[in-house]
């Protein structure tokens, strides 16, 4: 702890002081003098060294409510990050006529370490209620659990113990898996014909294209004359040239290219307006 946070506290333990301002937990530190004395420094090295000081007397604190956060797949140490953080935060916004540091550092450390997991660690966003339901399931199946030899417990047991619907449960088992994700290359055989996820995902059929300009043309082709839809077969759905068209029907080739350009605008001004 350093000197001057050290010096501040009694020397005895039979201190009256002490005896009257005794802290539910060892880890925090009697700093009211230095809050005050903070709040009348400006900005310079000497606030700056006493902020410091407050920060370090006050980080066991603040590990301790990083340790509530364990287990839940993120690595403690960066959870101390966090918490510390979020204490350098409390120590810059507390003001000492709010009353114990305390009562204000602890929700505001925890907050930082929740909004932690929240932003950082979901892979997939979902939403506040669904967390909270995933919250709900994942301490209920620990508890239902802790006995050696425990099975599983069923949707059942987890509705009944959290006082959810099954279908609530369900949703907060789903949202367990949210922490993490699977790789497309991830592999899904260990055999020699092995395959990705990626492998089993479908693939954009061009066919779908097809059928939607074809229902998009049917009304427009329905309105043109009998000659001309002839024509429109034979150009696109039998590939014929113009000069094999107009030899068939007896007519001139630049005849068949103007009644083609026709009945296209025409087809496709009916498109439009569908």
């Amino acid at each position: 702890m350093p000197s001057n946070v050290a010096s501040s506290l009694p020397r005895t333990p039979n201190h009256p002081a002490r005896t009257a301002s005794r802290h539910p937990h060892d880890d925090a530190p009697d700093t009211a003098s230095l809050f005050t004395r903070l709040a009348a420094l400006q900005d310079g090295p000497e606030r700056n060294a006493l902020r410091e000081e407050l920060v370090a007397a006050w980080l066991p604190m603040a590990h301790r409510i990083a340790g509530r956060f364990r287990d839940r797949g993120e690595n403690i140490e960066d959870l101390r990050q966090v918490a510390a953080l979020g204490l350098v935060k409390a120590v810059d916004r507390f003001e000492p006529s709010r009353g114990a540091f305390e009562s204000y550092a602890v929700p505001t450390v925890t907050g930082e370490i929740k909004r932690h997991f929240r932003d950082r660690m979901w892979v997939l966003r979902v939403p506040r209620s669904v967390q909270e339901l995933r919250n709900r399931v994942r301490v209920a199946r620990r508890e239902l659990t802790l006995q050696p030899g425990s099975a599983e417990p069923t949707t059942a047991a987890l509705a009944a113990h959290t006082g959810l619907s099954e279908d609530e449960v369900k949703a907060g088992l789903e949202a367990l898996d949210s922490f993490s994700t699977l790789s497309l290359d991830a592999e899904l055989s260990m055999g020699e014909d092995g395959y990705s996820l990626a492998d089993t995902f479908g693939d954009v059929d061009g066919s779908f294209d097809t059928v939607v300009d074809r229902e998009a043309v049917k009304e427009g082709l329905r309105r043109l004359p009998e000659r001309e839809r002839d024509i429109l077969y034979m150009r696109f759905f039998e590939d014929m040239t113009q000069s094999r068209i107009a030899e068939h029907l007896g007519i001139s080739q630049m005849h068949v290219s103007r009644l083609i350009t026709r009945s296209c605008a025409m087809v496709r001004a009916e498109a439009l307006r569908q």
